[in-house]
């Protein structure tokens, strides 16, 4: 019977765990069609491309700033250049954005979730 109870515990915790993930995590089409697979890495968000050309790629880092909001680099896998970048997140929307020269030149995106 305490094996039971044992077992039906770990599997609440398991379940609990699963339901409490982050918005932001999951896999998201981006505008060029690939997609990024958004994961956790240690206390931060890690953001990798699944498939198309650059497959594999870590192109990103985050950290949660608040509700549905984030901030940490993010990388053109076209060029390898890394920019200061922002996230936030309404619905199945994630607006991705990177700016270079303290916020002067910005460049984004709309991800949706699929």
């Amino acid at each position: 019977m305490l094996r039971i109870l044992t077992m039906t515990f770990a599997a609440s915790l398991l379940m609990a765990g699963a339901a409490l993930a982050d918005p932001i995590e999951g896999n998201w089409k981006t505008d060029s069609g690939a997609t990024a697979a958004i994961t956790t890495c240690g206390s931060s968000f890690c953001i990798t491309l699944k498939d198309g050309k650059h497959a594999g790629k870590r192109i990103g880092t985050f950290n949660a700033d608040g509700a549905n909001a984030y901030s940490g680099k993010i990388t053109d896998p076209a060029n390898d250049k890394t920019y200061n970048g922002k996230a936030s997140l309404s619905g199945s929307t994630l607006k991705m954005s990177g700016c270079v020269l303290g916020g002067l030149i910005c460049r984004g995106q709309n991800w949706k979730k699929i």
